[in-house]
């Protein structure tokens, strides 16, 4: 009669426990999603970089468009992106995946510099 007992509690507890599993947790789900995209501007305008310095988290993608009337370029110092020519109103965009500082500039004109910060 015990042994029979015994057997009925572990078949209930292993039901709890898999009916468990099987509905997930909500803390679990929560670790798994994804943090949310963000993106941040920066405006070429008059020869100028608008913010000169930005401030970023991982993840985030930029992008910087050319408001000004002649063409311009987004190329960063070490290499981790470069822009074709961008022409007025022409966009280009980056995705920081790591933390750093990224210091860019305009490959035509190499006193227009900029830097992004990401956190």
């Amino acid at each position: 009669m015990m042994g029979r007992r015994l057997c009925i509690a572990l078949l209930v507890a292993v039901t709890i426990a898999m009916v468990l599993l099987l509905a997930g947790s909500p803390s679990v789900a929560a670790n798994t999603q994804q943090p949310a995209r963000t993106t941040a501007e920066v405006k070429i305008d008059n020869f100028t970089l608008a913010p000169a310095t930005l401030t970023v988290t991982v993840g985030t993608t930029v992008t910087w468009t050319n408001q000004d009337d002649i063409p311009h370029t987004v190329v960063s110092r070490d290499k981790v992106f470069k822009s074709k020519v961008l022409d007025t109103d022409e966009r280009f965009s980056h995705t920081f995946t790591k933390a750093g500082t990224y210091p860019y500039f305009c490959s035509i004109h190499p006193k227009m510099a900029g830097r992004v910060v990401v956190r």
